[in-house]
Formats: structure tokens, C-alpha cells, sequence
């Protein structure tokens, strides 16, 4: 029993950690052996997920520089547990004294008492955003196997921002159009709105939710494992496990209700390589498995719970009382969920490619299987 910190079958990962602890991080159980693999790989990702990035995300200074500590050796993995580790530097635990006595609304501060009689009111304990710090990283090493074993791309981007949405045609999206801007929309236009937005709330003390869109893209045929673990199941059990996440939908979603059969079903056609569907409102899965079509699906985050202004709330001690909280926080969460997203979706595709692999003998690709792909027998030279 795991206890709601281990998450994987095959390619399994344990975070641990606190917001204002010694370290958060990681360990990784599954990963196959012979993977080329550095801290730099890792970084990469952790840059994008850090703290003040921008002046629209959380001041906290934190360089969230990633030790790799076992599972590699020589550069290449080694089938072992990997541990990848990420000191705290700025831990400001005086900014949250109220919170050790009174509840912060719409937060996780009731519930974690309630639940185990304790806990750790320092910025949020396990309840904050500095725990998908070990998800991040997790999802780069996840992101590379997908990667060599089958080109597999995945991109999340900013889709929408309280009212403000964007036009993003998720086939066509590039990373670099999503890294344009602070806040990670590839809509120019929309993306300075939203900024205006997030920096209005800001200033107000307020905060703001929205929806971060994502597309995987040059997924192999034939993952996901029914009745229970289907893919779109375990995906939204992913990404609905991130904080402030309250919304899951996959290709049309609920969109799709307002539509017919007819015109709802992707019709399938031949091409010189397979059957391929015309239109891809299953967002690239049926019945619980990938058919090769982009998946595409969104998260809906809520505005971020702690805020600067008064709030009714109570105490540890059953009184009324009002809250104005301090410390350091995202006005919006959206600009750094993106990569927490990736992540998420990297765990559940290249956990489902090894269970596919296990049980069906193959990963669906022309030819090879990890760790001799082509493409990584070519990396590893």
C-alpha cells in the first residue's frame, strides 16, 4: 500500500518532500537500463516549473538545481531506482504563522488536519505546488524514453485564462511559440491580455484560474490497458492529482454531448501506412486505448486558493475569524502548469508503453523495442 505517493505500475514514481523541508524530490523505479541521462535533462524541465521565473509567477527565489544521486551511472541509467533530489533555499516558514492556527479557504490546511491530526503549515506542506518538483523531473526521464522509443512529442500550453481564450490549432502548436511569452499561450494577442489580467489580480490581492490545453503527439497504437486502467482514465487520474486541478476532458469532452452520432464519429479511411480517422473528437482515444491520432486533452485549474485579501475562515480551535494571507504565491498557477502537466501525461504514456510491452511483446513501432531502438541504439554510441 502506498499510501497516495507512489504513482505508476512499471514505470513507477515516489515524490516526497514539504514546501519549506530540507529537499522534495524523487525516486523512479522502472526505468529501463541503458537510457542515456543527465542532470541537464532534468534541469531543463525544472526551469520551466520554477519560481520566479517571472513577475507574474511567485517571487520565491529558488534555483531548484536537481542532484541525481543513484540509478546512473556513467551517463546512462542503470535499471536501478533513480533519486533525483532538489534542495530548498528560500524557505520563508514566519510567513505562514497564521496558517499554523487558521484555516486558509478552498485550501488543503482543514482537510490535512482533519485527516491526520497534523500537519505541516509551512507554505502548504505536501498540499503545495513545490511537490510536483519530483513529478517534473520524473516526466523529463519519462519524456526521453517516449522520445527514443518512439518519437513521441507532448506540449501543453495556456489555453485559456479566466475569460480570456485562446485560438490554438493543438496540431500545429510548436514549443517555441508556446516559450514566447511569460505566460506560456502561443496567441499573441490573447497571451498579452491574459498578462494584463494575472498582473490586475496581482496588485488585488486576488487570483485567477483557467484551463491548460495538451497534445501528445505520434503516440503508438495500442496503449492503454481495459477495463480499469484505460488510458483516458489513468491520464485524468494524472493530471486531476495536480494541485488546484478541478477539470478533466479529452478530445471533444463535453463539448461533445451537443453533438449527434453522426456527427460526432471519427470515420476511419486508408492511407499507404493504416487506417487513419478523418476527425479526431475521441482525442486519440477509443475504448481505452490510443489509436494514433494526437491525443489532446485540457485541465481546468482553480484561482489559486491563498490570496492577500480578508477572508472569512475559523481556527484549529472551532472560532470564526478573518484571514489576509501572506507569504508568496501565484496570482495564476497556469504559466507554471504547463510543464506540470507534460509531466503528468510523459508518466502514464511511458508507463502504459512498458505494460503494452510486457504484456502485448511489442511497442507497436516498425521495428525495435528499448532499449534498442533505433534511436537509442544511435544515442547510445
Amino acid at each position: 500500500m502506498a499510501n497516495g505517493n507512489c504513482f505508476g505500475v512499471l514505470f513507477s514514481v515516489t515524490t516526497y518532500g514539504e514546501s519549506h523541508g530540507g529537499a522534495v524530490g524523487v525516486v523512479v523505479d522502472g526505468c529501463p537500463p541503458r537510457l542515456p541521462l543527465t542532470e541537464a535533462d532534468i534541469q531543463a524541465e525544472l526551469d520551466r516549473r520554477r519560481p520566479g521565473q517571472s513577475h507574474i509567477t511567485t517571487p520565491r527565489k529558488e534555483a531548484d538545481r536537481c542532484e541525481i544521486t543513484s540509478g546512473v551511472f556513467q551517463g546512462l541509467t542503470l535499471g536501478t531506482p533513480i533519486h533525483v533530489m532538489v534542495r530548498n533555499q528560500d524557505a520563508r516558514p514566519q510567513d505562514y504563522s497564521e496558517m499554523a492556527t487558521t484555516f486558509r479557504p478552498s485550501h488543503a490546511d482543514a482537510t490535512y488536519q482533519a485527516k491526520y491530526g497534523i500537519r505541516n503549515w509551512q507554505g502548504g506542506g505536501r498540499a503545495s505546488a513545490r511537490e510536483t518538483i519530483g513529478r517534473v523531473a520524473a516526466g523529463a526521464i519519462a519524456k526521453k524514453i517516449l522520445r527514443l522509443a518512439a518519437g513521441v512529442e507532448i506540449l501543453a500550453y495556456v489555453q485559456r485564462v479566466k475569460d480570456l481564450e485562446a485560438k490554438v490549432d493543438p496540431a500545429q502548436v510548436a514549443p517555441e511559440q508556446v516559450e514566447a511569452n511569460i505566460v506560456r499561450c502561443p496567441d499573441p494577442e490573447v497571451a498579452a491580455a491574459m498578462i494584463q489580467a494575472i498582473e490586475a489580480a496581482g496588485r488585488e490581492g486576488d487570483s485567477l484560474g483557467g484551463v491548460v490545453e495538451c497534445v501528445a503527439r505520434q503516440v503508438p497504437r495500442g496503449l492503454g490497458s481495459p477495463v480499469f486502467d484505460k488510458l483516458e482514465a489513468d491520464l485524468a487520474k494524472a493530471v486531476m492529482s495536480l494541485p488546484a486541478s478541478k477539470g478533466f476532458e479529452i478530445g471533444s469532452g463535453f463539448a461533445g454531448t451537443y453533438l449527434t452520432g453522426k456527427q460526432h464519429n471519427d470515420e476511419f479511411y486508408m492511407t499507404p501506412s493504416g487506417w487513419r480517422t478523418r476527425s479526431n473528437r475521441s482525442g486519440g482515444v477509443q475504448g481505452g486505448i490510443a489509436n494514433g491520432e494526437d491525443i489532446t486533452l485540457r485541465v481546468a485549474f482553480k484561482p489559486t486558493a491563498t490570496i492577500r485579501q480578508a477572508q472569512n475562515t475559523v481556527t484549529l480551535d472551532g472560532e470564526d475569524t478573518v484571514l489576509a494571507a501572506r507569504g508568496r504565491h501565484d496570482p495564476c498557477v497556469l504559466p507554471r502548469a504547463v510543464p506540470m502537466v507534460e509531466a503528468m501525461v510523459a508518466l502514464v504514456l511511458c508507463d502504459h508503453l512498458l505494460r503494452h510491452q510486457a504484456q502485448c511483446g511489442s511497442l507497436g513501432l516498425p521495428e525495435g523495442s528499448l532499449p534498442n531502438s533505433p534511436e537509442t541504439a544511435q544515442a547510445l554510441r
